[in-house]
């Protein structure tokens, strides 16, 4: 339809401007021949012959320069301004008379020293006739050139569409994990069903994550909830107090682990579906001090390296908070018998570092610990405590507020974590 439409304007206007200058046409291609005739009078008025009747029948009339007939014919049919319109070798078109006369002219000196006046006219038969008839002609022609351009696009883009729907029904039958085929031109169909790959390879990436999300959060859970359980119905079963102390104690811990872990799942969803806190000003130097006073006696040393001077980072304060604990418990189930954490102000940014002397992580495993219920030992995380949801954690609430976070050797021979904030503009030297 836009085809057409486009097709229909772009005729028109030009049957318009074609039948306006089909007037011109014939007005020029009759000049032609008044010109030759004028020419053969103007040679034969200088030598003093009387002109002749053209082949066409067209005779030059020789006037004197008042317009009066000098030949012996009659007055011809002009008027004053048209006489002096000639005299000055301008061409007179009269569209008043019915049919247009078309008159040229020139000045001639003949024997002895005489001017005369020679002109020759003719009628423009079919003048306007032929205007109209060519603007309705084209008009059809306008109608009939949009027709056939719109059926012609409407088989080209049916044509040209055809391999798209034959793309589109073969992904809608492909299985998962199959691709396109992608098609031996390298153009636009091509690109095509490269995209439409990268987008199934990425949906495969989704489901299989989302799969493996789902199984582990539900061993996850279910591992505290048996724990309970269990102990729950030795407790039922044994109805001793001493031994009750014991297995509430552990109902406790499996609890907090449970929360814990739940916390931490609800947290990955709010986050997943675009619900972040409210950012404020947090000064990263006195939330890594706080988050070793909460720490408490972990029977290894924690030093915290900060500078005097605050580091101001926008994010949400429990965003901060879960980081550094986070990082901190993970260095202290880790390490033998050192955990730093410090903060290092830079002129764009805050970063926190947490080392600790244990094991390390390998260079296979260090892009992959941040993956959700990513354990680089399976028994050892769980024995340890850990559900493989911390350092996911730490990564998400540090990627929204637009910085990172990887993990290197240290130079203590564990593994160093580092995190990087933007910096908060305070309006001056940042560090």
């Amino acid at each position: 339809m836009v085809a057409t439409a486009a097709t229909l304007v772009v005729l028109l206007v030009l049957a318009v401007q074609t039948s306006r200058l089909i007037g011109p046409l014939l007005v020029s291609s009759a000049d032609e021949q008044l010109n030759a005739i004028l020419d053969a009078a103007v040679t034969d008025v200088r030598e003093g012959r009387t002109p002749a009747d053209d082949a066409l029948g067209v005779r030059a009339r020789v006037l004197d320069t008042s317009g009066a007939p000098v030949d012996g014919l009659p007055a011809p049919p002009l008027e004053a301004e048209e006489i002096r319109t000639l005299k000055a070798g301008t061409p007179v078109l009269r569209r008043s008379a019915e049919p247009p006369l078309r008159w040229v002219g020139t000045v001639v000196t003949g024997p002895g020293g005489v001017q005369r006046l020679v002109v020759v006219g003719t009628s423009l038969t079919g003048y306007f006739v032929a205007q109209e008839r060519a603007l309705d002609w084209l008009l059809v022609a306008a109608l009939i050139g949009s027709a056939a351009t719109g059926t012609a696009t409407w088989f080209a883009v049916l044509s040209s569409l055809r391999p798209v729907e034959r793309m589109r029904s073969a992904a809608s039958r492909l299985p998962a994990g199959h691709r396109l085929p992608l098609p031996s031109a390298h153009d636009e169909l091509r690109s095509l069903a490269a995209a439409l790959n990268g987008l199934l390879a990425r949906r495969d990436e989704a489901s299989d994550r989302l799969r493996r999300f789902t199984g582990d959060a539900a061993h996850e859970l279910r591992s505290p909830v048996a724990s309970i359980r269990v102990q729950a119905e030795v407790a039922v079963a044994n109805p001793d107090p001493d031994f009750a102390q014991e297995v509430l104690t552990d109902v406790v811990h499996e609890s907090e682990r449970l929360s814990t872990l739940v916390e931490g799942l609800l947290t990955l969803a709010r986050s997943d579906a675009g619900e972040i806190p409210a950012a404020q000003p947090v000064d990263v130097c006195q939330a890594a001090r706080d988050a070793v006073t909460r720490l408490g006696d972990t029977g290894l040393v924690v030093n915290a390296s900060t500078p005097p001077a605050p580091c101001w980072v926008l994010a949400a304060p429990a965003e901060v908070d879960l980081v550094l604990d986070n990082l901190l418990r993970n260095a202290v189930r880790h390490g033998r018998a050192l955990v730093t954490v410090s903060v290092l102000p830079r002129p764009r940014s805050v970063w926190l570092v947490v080392d600790d002397d244990g094991h390390g992580v390998a260079a296979e495993h260090r892009q992959k610990v941040f993956d959700r219920f990513y354990r680089v030992q399976d028994d050892r995380a769980r024995v340890s405590g850990g559900s493989g949801l911390g350092l996911a954690l730490v990564a998400e609430v540090v990627r929204r507020r637009g910085g990172s976070v990887r993990v290197v050797e240290s130079p203590e021979g564990g593994a160093r974590f580092q995190v990087r904030w933007r910096a908060l503009d305070t309006g001056g030297d940042s560090g």
